[in-house]
């Protein structure tokens, strides 16, 4: 297999899983926030943005075609196009009356576009880069992609907040931050059409293909990934290592928002952004760095139940936040800090075993298989926390979400992982 060594990794990979972290927190947090902010309930806000998930669970029905048509670096530059073009749509619809249901419409586009982006991006992952290198890499791409959700539910929301203030207008707020966004992704996208190198092995396939064949090449596919070995400890992984984030994730923007009188911190949105785009950043960045760092040298097998520990242990922070309801921002930062670093770091064996479980033939189309079914564990808990959290209130609810590492636990015990994966 030969690799293209004409640019350095350090050029593309932080920008291209940062443009694929984007959208993703854009359709998964950032509409978490406006819609907050829009006065949407928290039922609405789950339920249908847990929806959004669909194009991830769904997207290896349309894997096998990027396979075939075109080249992974084709698919990249005009999903990232597509993509700033949704962004600016959401941007236009807001001030409409209707904005909720054609917001939502944009957001579908988005999110259709970022599942096939992440498709690409993944692929073309693999096809540039050697075992080693995306071992070595793994926390690199990892920590970027969290910097865009931290950044989205962070810098932007505290572009969002300021704007609030000196507008005193929250509809115009948040438009003109979407337009912002959209901006930056057009730029974005530019960057890497210079920039992205061009593997060997990225090539269109000279074969000629009818939709018999296609659909041929599909099945065969598909069904190649369920004959793998360990499928059923696999796919047990794959749906459960992330059940206690699949309904933190959906509730912990509004419980900073939420009055303290509702069960919430009383944070404004401004605060709420300082929290995530600050400390959280930093100690993401660490965390994923050095994750990737000691698999590279140890191997997944090693690091598999220490981090297994640092990505679910951390959630106490919010059971703590909620029967304490601190007014004091150090602390809110210091208790956020703690759960991002293990998550940073803890997230390195989920990617790591996913990358091992897809190698081999079709390796592209079963990765996008594994995220299918890592979109799946995080869609269906999320689409019931917000009713949940109504229902029973915040306090009990972050206790049911300790409750729910239980199962990455029992996962990880039936795990079988190759002791030589990801070292030098």
């Amino acid at each position: 297999m030969l690799f293209s060594h004409k640019i350095s990794p350090w050029k593309w990979i932080p920008s291209l899983y940062f443009a694929q972290g984007i959208p993703y927190v854009t359709v998964m947090t950032i509409a978490v926030i406006f819609y907050k902010r829009m006065e949407i309930s928290n039922t609405d806000i789950a339920l249908y943005t847990s929806w959004l998930y669909l194009p991830w669970v769904l997207k290896p029905l349309w894997s096998p075609f990027i396979d075939i048509l075109k080249t992974k670096r084709w698919w990249i530059i005009s999903m990232q196009i597509l993509i700033g073009a949704g962004l600016a749509g959401v941007a236009f619809c807001i001030p409409v009356p209707f904005f909720f249901q054609a917001t939502l419409a944009f957001f579908w586009l988005l999110a259709f576009a970022s599942a096939t982006h992440d498709i690409a991006a993944d692929g073309f992952y693999m096809l540039a880069l050697n075992s080693h290198e995306q071992s070595l890499y793994v926390g690199i791409r990892n920590t970027f992609y969290r910097i865009a959700m931290i950044s989205g539910q962070g810098l932007l929301i505290m572009l969002a907040g300021v704007l609030e203030i000196h507008t005193e207008n929250i509809t115009l707020a948040w438009s003109v931050t979407f337009f912002i966004l959209s901006g930056i992704f057009i730029m974005i996208c530019l960057y890497h059409k210079h920039i992205l190198p061009y593997p060997s092995e990225d090539k269109v396939s000279r074969n000629t293909y009818t939709v018999k064949t296609i659909w041929k090449e599909f099945l065969q596919t598909f069904i190649s990934f369920f004959k793998k070995k360990e499928i059923v400890s696999g796919l047990f992984f794959m749906l459960t290592f992330r059940l206690s984030e699949s309904q933190l994730l959906k509730l912990a923007s509004p419980f900073m928002l939420d009055p303290k009188e509702a069960g919430g911190l009383g944070l404004t949105t401004g605060e709420v952004g300082l929290v995530y785009g600050t400390v959280g950043v930093l100690a993401l960045t660490i965390g994923g760095i050095i994750g990737g760092i000691v698999a590279s040298r140890q191997g997944l097998k090693f690091w598999l139940w220490p981090m297994t520990l640092a990505i679910t242990l951390p959630n106490l922070v919010y059971v703590y936040l909620s029967y304490l309801q601190p007014n004091n921002l150090i602390l809110i930062n210091s208790a956020v800090a703690i759960e991002q670093f293990g998550y940073g770091f803890g997230f390195t064996a989920y990617m790591l075993y996913m990358i091992s479980f897809a190698n081999g033939k079709h390796k592209t189309a079963h990765y996008a298989i594994c995220t299918a079914f890592m979109a799946l564990g995080m869609m269906l808990p999320g689409m019931i926390a917000g009713w949940l959290q109504e229902m029973i209130g915040y306090k009990q609810f972050f206790i049911w979400v300790m409750i729910c590492t239980l199962p990455a636990y029992l996962s990880v015990t039936f795990l079988k992982v190759d002791p030589q994966f990801g070292k030098k």
